[in-house]
């Protein structure tokens, strides 16, 4: 069994006179091989919540956030993650540098973007099932369109006999989306602010990190 857990940081606003968006766009696949592994994320990030977060957010739910995180519950994070087996595969956009024309579809610049985050995933492993997770923030024509595209782009390095599941859950109900989004912001702040400090922590688990359009 192959778990993925996918999940973005910045935003795809490109209004950069009037506004402020991000100038990077980040997507991130946790990887996951096999149950027990998956159950271990899962517990490790529990233990994160109620150890490190619970006494901060009584009344509302609580969930791991990259922006939101101390410095200092990050790195105990990792301590609970580091041997369990998984790798991180990302793709950075940098938003400056895209044509104009394609600004407003909004669409197809994040389902581009995390084709390319899933480019560097190795497939050969996955004989029983792939279930890919993403966090459930799309309308439902988006998410028809995404499933389609992603599918179609993962079906053609994975055994046709290997059932292929893409789920949209909210990150609140989701161990495995919430440690995806972790990583997801230290990924994204080396480009937005080279920033190494957290990505330099869980640099090692990085199995591919493309940047498009340096």
């Amino acid at each position: 069994m192959l778990y993925l857990y996918l999940d973005e940081s910045g935003d795809l606003g490109f209004d950069f006179i009037s506004k402020n968006p991000s100038g990077h766009f980040t997507i991130c696949v946790l990887a996951v091989k096999g149950q027990d592994n998956d159950r271990a994320i899962s517990a490790a990030v529990r233990q994160v919540l109620g150890r490190k977060l619970r006494h901060k957010r009584r009344g509302s739910a609580i969930e791991l956030k990259g922006k939101e995180t101390s410095p200092e519950v990050k790195r105990y994070f990792f301590d609970k993650l580091e041997r369990i087996d998984f790798s991180l595969h990302a793709a950075t956009l940098n938003k400056r540098r895209l044509y104009d024309s394609l600004s407003n579809d909004k669409d197809r610049i994040y389902n581009y973007v995390a084709r390319m985050a899933l480019t560097g995933l190795d497939l050969k492993d996955a004989a029983v099932r792939v279930i890919m997770t993403v966090d459930k923030s799309k309308s439902r024509w988006e998410i028809a369109e995404f499933n389609r595209y992603i599918v179609s782009q993962l079906k053609g390095s994975l055994d046709p006999r290997v059932p292929l599941d893409v789920l949209h859950i909210p990150s609140q109900e989701s161990r495995g989306l919430q440690a995806a989004d972790m990583f997801a912001w230290g990924i994204f702040r080396k480009y937005e602010r080279k920033d190494l400090d957290w990505y330099g922590v869980f640099e090692r688990k990085i199995k591919s990190d493309r940047l498009f359009l340096p």
